[in-house]
């Protein structure tokens, strides 16, 4: 393990329960890699104490910022003295930088993440048909992160209709020229399908969307991570698609973080 001095920064991160989290290992790579003197460390606070715990962490002077995960996304916004316009009209952040004079700045990365994870593996979206199975959680973030990033249009396919409805509002408020289509479970006529639900977490789930009528010209991505390869994905490779696996989203995720938390490279 590095020294940890009087000079390192800090970081943390914030979920309910904490045991299962990766970050920390990853962030401090990233760390290690770039030759930055900072250490990110599990912070367990309850729901109930987010806001003391929050308050406490913000008097750090040497506090570079928190990662933020399940169950806290939602409710650190309000606790947060500002928040990126993308991050308020998602209703979620993930990560939260100390600037010099103490204030929380908050920002949502997960449908960033995903789109930069898709870029590195060669899979650009500016310009091509989208279709995204889900409409809460990470689903939110990466339909503003596909419009932000170009595609021609956006279909939105969802259990409940009217989280459709509401995901495909707020998009258009921020960005009011997107073209965005609520779906059915049929994906076909898309350049690129998503499954931004957690079908495919647990083995017996159902899929996410009818996988029979996916076609070998589509490139078929997860944010599941575990499962590698998901029952969707195992179709679709059935079918002759490209298939994009969820792990590059977590990969790009710490670079994005680290960029915005500000986070440089030694000299």
């Amino acid at each position: 393990m590095k020294e940890i001095t009087g000079a390192t920064r800090l970081f943390g991160i914030l979920a309910d329960p904490i045991h299962h989290v990766k970050t920390p290992q990853r962030m401090n790579e990233y760390f290690t890699q770039a030759g930055y003197d900072g250490v990110l460390v599990p912070f367990h606070a309850r729901p109930g104490n987010l806001a003391a715990v929050l308050d406490g962490l913000k008097r750090l002077e040497n506090l570079g910022g928190i990662i933020v995960t399940v169950p806290h996304k939602t409710a650190i916004l309000a606790l947060c003295d500002d928040a990126s316009q993308a991050s308020r009209k998602i209703g979620a952040a993930n990560v939260v930088r100390r600037e010099p004079d103490g204030r929380l700045t908050a920002h949502m990365l997960d449908g960033e993440g995903f789109v930069r994870g898709l870029r590195s593996c060669g899979h650009d979206v500016e310009g091509k048909t989208a279709y995204m199975a889900g409409a809460g959680g990470a689903a939110n973030a990466i339909a503003f992160a596909l419009v932000q990033y170009g595609v021609s249009s956006l279909t939105i396919a969802n259990r409940t209709a009217a989280k459709a409805e509401d995901l495909k509002s707020r998009v258009l408020d921020l960005y009011p020229q997107a073209r965005i289509n609520i779906g059915t479970p049929d994906p076909s006529g898309h350049d690129i399908v998503v499954n931004a639900t957690s079908l495919g977490l647990k083995e017996g789930d159902a899929l996410p969307l009818d996988a029979s009528r996916l076609s070998a010209s589509q490139t078929v991505c997860e944010v599941i991570m575990q499962p590698v390869e998901t029952a969707l994905l195992h179709a679709a490779r059935e079918r002759g698609c490209t298939v994009h696996y969820g792990a590059p989203m977590l990969a790009c995720q710490i670079e994005l973080m680290a960029e915005f938390l500000g986070v440089t490279a030694a000299r």
